[in-house]
């Protein structure tokens, strides 16, 4: 039988959802890692049973990577560490931001995106990350600046068929895409707006917020930008805005739903010195045409005023059939959809800060 995974990670650990298919009910199990701020997760599907992620936090002991085999009910990580910087790289390593599954062809390979501003990759499920020194050698890296969420890597999208192209994200470096397998990585910035430079389309340095694609169709890609919502139809060569029709083209989120590669989804909020949601409504904005047009979606979501706005990865898909559409807000609640983004239901609420959220029909 059919059972769904939801994986909440907040300022102050981690909470496990479980459902049945129909996802209309939840039971969350919880903390792990308390008072570790878990600021990524991830649910491998790929192998003979899933694999789940926590990246934790702790201020003691600083980042690490803890795998589950047994959705949450023990978590582990080897004696030696799971990712660190080595000696001569001269860094430490601050938070992993990301934790991605690379593509099917390749079940043990795992990603990680980190700060400062690096990639790692786990060739044995992501029990262990090394380095990827083709981007921390970059001559560009003296030059990443720092979001007010730190200099990080925060999206690592893999090619599905094409294991030796992978397209990053950071804050605040841009896009950068490699070909090659990570020996050398190339800025893929063109058309997207850095409104703080004298230059504002410079060839890096932008903030992207998110990447997304639909593994169906890995050439179309959309960002959600600081300030700036972009589509590209040829692997990130060339951008162009999709942010016409939304209340504004501030936000953090963006996500492809997972059969339709059309249909994306986003959080708008009002810009910069607020980051509040715009008219101070919790509202999750679809389109099904690639960006062409948006409509609102709030059936089910709080309808009085909404002032937590909602991070990076605190929107996500599952892969059922309908998709699941899910959404963590900074006031420590969490509403789920069943039916694309059509009904919602509250998860939870009175959470810590809700930084990442990732979900899983398995079964």
């Amino acid at each position: 039988m059919s059972e769904a995974v939801l994986l909440i990670g907040t300022k102050k650990g981690l909470w496990v959802g479980r459902s049945d298919a129909a996802r209309r009910e939840w039971v969350l199990e919880g903390p792990s890692f308390e008072m570790q701020g878990v600021y990524s997760v991830g649910i491998d599907t790929r192998g003979e049973r899933p694999r789940l992620f926590a990246g934790g936090t702790s201020e003691h002991w600083g980042p690490a990577v803890f795998h589950s085999d047994d959705l949450g009910q023990t978590w582990a990580e080897p004696p030696e560490g799971s990712i660190g910087f080595p000696e001569e790289a001269d860094a430490s390593l601050e938070r992993v931001w990301q934790i991605q599954p690379g593509p099917p062809g390749q079940p043990e390979v795992v990603y990680a995106g980190a700060q400062p501003s690096s990639l790692w990759r786990s060739t044995d499920g992501g029990v262990t990350f090394e380095l990827v020194r083709g981007l921390w050698d970059h001559p560009h890296r003296k030059d990443w600046g720092a979001g007010f969420g730190g200099q990080a890597v925060h999206t690592v999208l893999p090619h599905p068929t094409e294991p030796d192209k992978v397209s990053v994200a950071m804050s605040t470096g841009g896009v950068y895409r490699t070909a090659d397998g990570g020996e050398t990585w190339e800025p893929a910035n063109q058309g997207i707006k850095a409104y703080f430079f004298p230059d504002p389309y410079p060839e890096f340095g932008q903030c992207v917020h998110k990447l997304a694609a639909h593994p169906d169709v890995p050439e179309r890609m959309f960002a959600q930008n600081h300030h700036g919502v972009y589509r590209s139809d040829d692997g990130g060569t060339i951008w162009k805005s999709i942010a016409d029709g939304l209340p504004s083209d501030f936000g953090f989120p963006i996500v492809v739903h997972p059969h339709e590669p059309d249909t994306v989804y986003v959080f708008p909020l009002i810009a910069d010195g607020n980051r509040i949601p715009t008219d101070a409504q919790c509202r999750v904005y679809r389109s099904r045409d690639a960006g062409s047009t948006w409509e609102a979606l709030s059936n089910g979501l709080p309808d009085v005023p909404s002032y937590a706005p909602v991070l990076r990865d605190a929107l996500c898909t599952d892969q059922g059939d309908p998709a699941g559409v899910y959404v963590g807000t900074r006031d420590g609640c969490v509403y789920a959809s069943a039916d694309a983004g059509d009904h919602w239901t509250e998860v939870a609420r009175h959470l810590p800060d809700v930084l990442t959220v990732r979900a899983a029909v398995l079964g």
